[in-house]
């Protein structure tokens, strides 16, 4: 496990063991300047705290979210806001279990469950083998009631996710939990982060967001926890994945990659041990920018929206509820909906 070391402003970070790594071409540089605007206008649903990092509908519509402060939101579409509980820790991924349960990774608490009727919090997992569950990220439910979850990092929680983009030694990781148990699919994964489940659950694909990537895991038979490419490489930072009713992958593209990021990846890693004891605000970091790509079954881009300056950036979530797509950010005070086209 990674050592804590004093930062350049007082604060205590994470000291990095660095890894070389050679980006992969990037196919298309999305720069703000001559960008071509796809994205509708969009409509704020304000909330009353920052970071809905994740969204999950109900079928009646209803939206859940959570917020940095911990707060599980229940949010209709017209505006109305209430809260169903707090985690005590920091919700990322959602998913309905049921008709009154929640899923909920937590960054700091691990895979959670909330019983949305009475606000109860349920701790499935909170370590493995002895370790602390730093990073849940993100979960899919199959049919069989078996929950798929993902862990960013072994290294770094939410407050330094750029100390992993950095270090990119590829700690993220997939369990599954089922009847109590857990069980470690596959690992090795560049910031692991969205899931889903494709051709009836017998593959997941996972978001690695140091890697600008989608990844196929096979979940059955003889090749179970193989991994292989799922598409192209992407031209930004991939966060949380849903599904929509007519089986497109819709990515949350937080932000386009960093040619300095992109530079120092490959070089000796003392460099980006030097950049990362910066302040903050002197490292790579978010665009003004809200981003959306629908991929099909095999990974071919079929959708992407996407505009520059127009109230909303840090896209994390993408969920497809009829022809509306609701987003989430790590940063906004409020839920983004967009009327698709």
């Amino acid at each position: 496990m990674a050592q804590r070391t004093q930062g350049s402003q007082g604060s205590h970070r994470t000291r990095m063991a660095a890894v070389r790594w050679t980006p992969p071409p990037n196919p298309q540089p999305v720069r703000r300047r001559g960008d071509v605007a796809t994205l509708p206008p969009l409509k704020r649903i304000p909330l009353p705290g920052a970071g809905p990092e994740h969204i999950a509908v109900a079928a009646s519509g209803e939206l859940f979210t959570g917020l940095a402060d911990g707060r599980i939101l229940r949010v209709s579409p017209d505006g109305g806001v209430g809260a169903v509980t707090t985690t005590g820790g920091r919700p990322l991924g959602l998913e309905l279990l049921g008709e009154d349960a929640l899923i909920v990774c937590d960054a700091y608490r691990g895979l959670l469950k909330v019983r949305l009727s009475d606000g109860t919090v349920e701790v499935l997992v909170a370590k493995v083998e002895g370790e602390p569950l730093i990073f849940c990220s993100n979960a899919a439910v199959a049919a069989d009631g078996s929950i798929y979850f993902t862990q960013s990092s072994r290294h770094f929680n939410i407050d330094e996710y750029r100390g992993d983009l950095f270090e990119h030694s590829t700690t993220g990781r997939l369990f599954r939990y089922r009847d109590g148990a857990v069980d470690l699919v596959a690992d090795g994964f560049a910031f692991a982060n969205g899931i889903v489940l494709i051709e009836d659950g017998a593959a997941a694909v996972v978001a690695e967001t140091g890697g600008y990537c989608l990844t196929r895991v096979e979940l059955a038979g003889p090749d179970a926890g193989r991994t292989s490419a799922f598409g192209a490489p992407l031209a930004g930072f991939p966060d949380n994945l849903t599904r929509d009713a007519d089986g497109l992958i819709w990515i949350a593209m937080v932000s386009p990659r960093d040619p300095a990021l992109d530079w120092l990846l490959p070089r000796h890693p003392r460099l980006r041990s030097l950049v990362w004891s910066t302040p903050e605000r002197l490292q790579p970091g978010e665009k003004d920018l809200a981003w959306a790509i629908a991929v099909d079954g095999t990974g071919e881009k079929v959708r992407e929206l996407r505009g520059w300056g127009v109230g909303y950036k840090a896209v994390t979530a993408v969920r497809r509820s009829g022809e509306t797509l609701y987003l989430g950010s790590l940063t906004e005070a409020a839920i983004a909906a967009v009327g698709l086209p």
